[in-house]
């Protein structure tokens, strides 16, 4: 049981060291154990058991932290939710992952409780205090009961169910066992030299595997958890100064941020010395004002997605520069991962020849929850996992991706499946033809950009499109452009030619995605 032995070990080895810094309140690894502990023995009264699908639906804490691991303390499988669904998006993964109990807290008690009227038998446990006595959450008495015994996980049990975006219309539980975990967790300690005296700020959302990696990765090693709420460029600042912040994780959009916000200062960040990032290259100008004003912060660009756990490969410091012809590469594949690049028709692509990024390991995701027919299409023989991303290998094998077989639009480090977001548009009563397709975004990298043909006679605007999609799908996933056609370019059998649509917005750009 490799995840919570870092936990024990912690405890035993580190009794005293800080394990967690949420506001003004500091957590021993010791005393993180012992509570871990207790909140497994709490939910064994509640009924909950081994085997047990609980979710989270909350913003970034201790809290979550140590609900996670008393999860996987009681043999129960983790569910993240994500934060930024609606009601009807989450009521898809509860019902999917047969989800029981939900840690919530209050910035998303109304979500929560909306949810658990909808998908009922739901009970909802708190996360925080002072509810008032009618609400229906159950507050535990952690304090009060009795530690108990950390189940007996096997490596290959599974641990957690992470959904990311469905290009049916429907989100997809990827399964990760406790070993999957456990070697992403080592390998993002390996490629980012990890140590104990680390401290992690959690700046992105906690339910997301890219901090999820991070997280595992810093308990691991021993290094101390650093929390805020969600990403609020001041607060981020802030935190990075008063806890003395080594690493963490941001998109370039957050890190743009942060370096301009008014409460900015390079020595503010002194104590930063790892920054990781995902989602898109950091720009000349970016990596140049990072270089003069923290040039002791190594920067690491990595890229994976949440089958592969979610690594697949990283492109270290050194090569984090101004002009560094290496810049636009997404790197070298991670310590327990293998790359390959296959052409169309299915051999090994040649140097500088865009092939689809296949990848495996002991990390990659057993297969999708309830979808035996979308798993066998991911994963094929020798059991690689088809990523769905194109790219090109240098001569020193270090990877460039330019495009995408999947549909997806990756906006602010954020999958956005084009065929979610048609399904929603297609409701519209003008909308008779829709195709959703990337376009080029200075700030998020990609935005979602909507092509439509109209029923004669009517108009759309982009705010009607946009107020129409949220009542459906997450405000980041609706369209933030729009574009209105006669008629949409089409394919001998019949399918809209995306590639068409996405050419002329594309024309002056180096690559085909961000």
């Amino acid at each position: 049981m490799p995840l919570l032995q870092a936990i024990r070990r912690n405890a035993m080895f580190r009794a005293r060291e800080i394990a967690t810094i949420d506001g003004g309140r500091e957590r021993t690894w010791s005393e993180l154990a012992d509570t871990v502990a207790r909140l497994a023995a709490c939910l064994s009264d509640m009924g909950a058991r081994a085997g047990d699908r609980i979710g989270i639906l909350a913003l970034n804490s201790a809290a979550y932290l140590e609900a996670q691991f008393a999860i996987w303390w009681l043999g129960a499988i983790v569910v993240p939710i994500n934060i930024r669904w609606t009601v009807g998006e989450c009521c898809y993964a509860v019902g999917d992952s047969e989800i029981r109990f939900l840690f919530t807290d209050k910035d998303l008690y109304s979500q929560a409780l909306a949810l658990a009227q909808t998908a009922s038998p739901l009970v909802l446990i708190a996360l925080d205090a002072d509810y008032p006595e009618s609400a229906p959450i159950s507050a535990l008495p952690i304090a009060a009961a009795t530690p108990r015994a950390a189940h007996s996980n096997r490596s290959d049990d599974l641990a957690g169910i992470f959904y990311t975006g469905g290009t049916t219309g429907v989100a997809k539980g990827v399964m990760l066992s406790h070993q999957a975990l456990w070697v992403n967790a080592i390998s993002i300690a390996l490629a980012s030299s990890f140590s104990a005296r680390d401290r992690m700020l959690h700046a992105a959302p906690m339910f997301h595997l890219a901090d999820g990696g991070m997280s595992l990765a810093t308990t691991v090693v021993g290094a101390t958890h650093v929390f805020v709420r969600k990403f609020v460029a001041k607060d981020v600042v802030e935190a990075i100064e008063t806890a003395r912040v080594t690493v963490t994780l941001l998109i370039p959009t957050m890190i743009q941020l942060l370096l301009d916000d008014p409460s900015y200062t390079p020595l503010k960040l002194a104590s930063l010395n790892k920054l990781s990032f995902g989602g898109a290259p950091i720009s000349d100008a970016l990596l140049t004002r990072l270089a003069c004003d923290l040039p002791a912060v190594a920067l690491t660009h990595s890229y994976g997605q949440t089958e592969m756990g979610p690594t697949i490969s990283f492109l270290e410091p050194r090569f984090q520069y101004p002009g560094s012809p290496k810049k636009l590469s997404v790197g070298t594949a991670f310590a327990a991962v293998e790359v390959r690049l296959v052409d169309a028709s299915g051999a090994e692509a040649a140097a500088g020849v865009p092939g689809e990024i296949w990848a495996r390991g002991p990390g990659q995701m057993s297969g999708y929850l309830n979808k035996p027919e979308e798993t066998a299409q991911t994963i094929v023989e020798g059991g690689w996992i088809r990523t769905g991303d194109l790219a090109t290998r240098d001569e020193d094998g270090f990877l460039y991706i330019c495009d995408r077989v999947k549909d997806v639009v990756i906006t602010g480090g954020e999958n956005v499946f084009s065929g979610e977001v048609e399904n929603a548009i297609l409701t519209h009563p003008a909308v008779v033809q829709a195709a959703v397709i990337s376009v080029p975004d200075d700030a998020f990298g990609e935005q979602v950009h909507a092509v439509v043909v109209l029923k004669p006679g009517t108009v759309v605007t982009i705010e009607e499109l946009r107020s129409h999609c949220q009542s459906m799908i997450a405000s980041y996933k609706c369209p933030r452009s729009l574009e209105i056609r006669s008629e949409m370019p089409m394919s001998a059998v019949g399918k809209v030619l995306k590639r068409e649509l996405r050419a002329p917005y594309w024309a002056s750009r180096e690559r085909a995605v961000n």
